[in-house]
């Protein structure tokens, strides 16, 4: 079944489909109302509620858990998605490899020590994304160094929601 879902992700990709599904989410999404103004397939992120709201257009949203950045690593403003990558290698950055000098230089693909998770989404710059876990404790906290963190099941919902290009913007 894995394999299914993940073919038909890449197969989204390839063929840079960028409409939105009408069908729920998968997973935790839900169809919510919302007040915002923002164009459908928006990514708003709102720091303070650690959710993430899909504009669907109409007054509807979908909205799911994340875990955003801690205290001091938090950030706000607009950018726009760059790539998109399935089950992605993970190259620890220098801030985080500060922290923690013992990681290795990169954490392959599908290994359980790499918190990417199955999908990740990179926002211009390339400092940031929008990924999946492997921590699906930390959904729902202030726990990263400015990444958006979805349970695995949610991005890979997501990203076959959006395409690059799609906007994202971070409030806190």
């Amino acid at each position: 079944m894995r394999r299914k879902i993940l073919f038909a992700v890449t197969l989204t990709a390839v063929l840079g489909t960028t409409a939105l599904s009408p069908c729920a989410a998968v997973a935790n999404g839900d169809v919510v109302a919302v007040k915002d103004n923002f164009a459908a397939g928006t990514i708003v992120v709102r720091t303070s509620e650690r959710r993430l709201y899909l504009m669907l257009g109409g007054g509807q949203a979908l909205r799911y858990p994340v875990g955003v950045g801690r205290a001091g690593m938090q950030w706000a403003g607009t950018s726009t998605i760059e790539g998109k990558y399935i089950e992605p290698a993970w190259s620890p950055p220098e801030s985080i490899r500060r922290e923690n000098p013992r990681l290795p230089d990169v954490i392959p693909s599908g290994s359980p020590h790499n918190p990417m998770g199955v999908a990740a989404m990179t926002l211009v710059g390339g400092e940031y994304a929008i990924h999946g876990t492997n921590d699906p404790a930390s959904i729902g906290h202030f726990v990263s160094h400015g990444c958006i963190r979805m349970y695995n099941a949610d991005i890979t919902d997501l990203y076959q929601r959006v395409g690059v290009g799609t906007p994202v913007v971070v409030t806190r």
